[in-house]
């Protein structure tokens, strides 16, 4: 059954609805308009990610997809400790730009990128760097285009190098030089990316498979302005729920109250024509035992 004989009774949309765009409020209200989906390359295989779960998975060494945003700088991440890949931990120093320690870094390794302990050669395992580059992409896939916008986070080793001579197998960077050379922009083509086989560890390469047609492009620029590709490019570091945490302190304990006894009025003389009988006064350590026992 269709949306529009849910919604409406079996009434046609109107012709300008019809094409189920949705709008910023609409994604607004409906939560988080890209779902936190993402394609994954763990253990070298292509996996489709929808709010921290897999629903799907591409066993082929290649996939292909049309890039509509990316992050304008590549970010850097260093995490002190072993990744642990059941536990969630922010890094302890991140950088958007690549430049310098993001404000809120919990522990910041240096003033500058550049310059940092944990750049150089060495400072990670084997030759690599402790602090690891990764540039955020937001791309659709070939056949598609017009469904989710997905984020794909590339290491350092499908980001750079030359790639081979014929131009068949290049990294990111490298692959957007081609392109640029030639005069067409990355997100006006197919885009093939290729697991490289011979490495060791997870690494992508790209190749150009046509050009979009005009219509196609269209739908790119688009897809590229929406607020899914702004979500799927922007780091976004996992931050520790301190509210939540103190919440599960316990609470001190209050101050004893100091309890002050009562002082007698002076007894005030009243002249009637028959005094009642006085009552009987009881001890003050009777009447603050009655209130501790309250």
């Amino acid at each position: 059954m269709s949306t529009e004989m849910t919604l409406f009774g079996g009434k046609q949309l109107p012709a300008y609805l019809q094409k189920g765009e949705m709008d910023a409020v609409t994604k607004a209200l409906a939560g988080s308009g890209s779902s936190g989906r993402r394609i994954s390359i763990k253990g070298g295989v292509f996996r489709m990610i929808a709010d921290g779960k897999q629903v799907a998975e591409n066993d082929d060494r290649a996939m292909n997809i049309v890039v509509v945003a990316a992050a304008p700088s590549i970010n850097r991440q260093y995490y002190a400790s072993t990744y642990d890949e059941g536990n969630i931990a922010a890094p302890d120093c991140y950088s958007q730009d690549g430049k310098t320690p993001a404000a809120d870094a919990t522990h910041p390794q240096g003033a500058s990128c550049d310059t940092c302990p944990q750049n150089i050669a060495g400072s990670g395992q084997g030759d690599s760097r402790a602090c690891r580059f990764q540039q955020r992409l937001a791309v659709v896939l070939d056949g598609d285009m017009e469904g989710p916008v997905y984020q794909l986070a590339l290491p350092a080793t499908s980001l750079f190098g030359k790639g081979e001579p014929n131009n068949v197998k290049m990294p990111l960077q490298a692959y957007a030089r081609y392109l640029a050379q030639n005069g067409v922009p990355i997100t006006a083509v197919v885009t093939e990316m290729r697991f490289d086989t011979a490495a060791a560890t997870p690494k992508l390469t790209f190749k150009p498979l046509r050009p979009l047609s005009e219509e196609e492009f269209a739908i790119s620029q688009s897809q590229g302005a929406s607020s899914d590709a702004e979500s799927a490019i922007k780091l976004t570091v996992y931050k520790q729920d301190t509210k939540n945490a103190a919440a599960a302190k316990p609470a001190a304990k209050p101050a004893p109250v100091q309890t002050t006894p009562a002082v007698e009025a002076e007894p005030v003389s009243v002249t009637k024509a028959k005094p009642a009988a006085p009552a009987a006064k009881r001890p003050v350590a009777d009447v603050i035992a009655e209130w501790d026992a309250e």
